[in-house]
């Protein structure tokens, strides 16, 4: 029987594909659903974070985040009086890209032992902080906290190959969910907390006149970039 040396880069694929095969196919597997549940919406929160982090990076406001029990989910920015359409185009951006810079910062991470802890600390506090600042729903201040509370102990009891899944899976998860996303981006609007509204390509066309789908497949390329290139560099990478 063919044995795997630890650490070996045989190893850190296959971790990675048996994180990218969870993060698909759980939800088709018996109480799937109830078990995906908990990073669906923190899939939501990093697209939703997304959107208020850029926010602020483009010298506008983050007002809120507000999580949906169906896993939908919307943030809202205060916009300063001289913001031009850049500025909104950028922001709605901001959104589908923010699951793929996620999940490319933790396959990054996962790749060397000295950043396990500290990666999964800042996560945690990351979802604490926003979940005290911006969070304004139910599911977000019960659902957010549960996962920090999973991923500090994770960070400071789980053991080593504990902790380096986690980041996988966690970055495969920010990774693949482009995928969930797939009809969304490719539509002028969507449904969020069984509302319509118009969709973040949407938006984007709305303030830079371009098409909806050419910015859809604009953010598609790039976030397959990133995802390759996080993936490229873990992997040649033994931990």
């Amino acid at each position: 029987m063919l044995r795997v040396p630890p650490g070996s880069q045989a190893e850190q694929v296959g971790r990675l594909i048996l994180a990218g095969v969870l993060v698909l196919f759980l939800p088709a597997l018996p109480l799937g659903n109830y078990l995906i549940y908990p990073f669906i919406i923190l899939s939501t929160w990093y697209h939703e974070m997304g959107h208020g982090l850029t926010a602020l990076a483009t010298g506008n406001g983050f007002e809120m985040l507000v999580l949906n029990g169906d896993g939908s989910g919307y943030a809202t920015s205060r916009m300063a009086f001289e913001s031009y359409g850049l500025d909104r185009a950028l922001i709605a951006m901001g959104g589908p890209l923010g699951p793929s810079v996620m999940g490319a910062g933790l396959i990054l991470a996962s790749s060397a032992r000295k950043y396990w802890q500290p990666e999964l600390m800042a996560l945690a506090a990351a979802l604490v902080l926003s979940t005290l600042i911006w969070v304004r729903s139910i599911i977000g201040w019960i659902v957010l906290p549960l996962i920090a509370a999973a991923l500090t102990w994770i960070a400071w009891r789980g053991q080593d190959w504990l902790k380096r899944f986690a980041l996988q899976f966690l970055g495969m998860l920010g990774a693949l969910s482009m995928f969930s996303d797939w009809n969304y981006l490719f539509s002028e609007s969507g449904i969020v907390g069984g509302q319509v509204m118009r969709s973040d390509t949407g938006a984007m066309e709305a303030a830079l006149f371009l098409p909806h789908w050419l910015w859809a497949m604009l953010i598609i390329g790039f976030s397959a970039l990133m995802i390759g290139a996080s993936l490229k560099y873990a992997l040649n990478r033994e931990g």
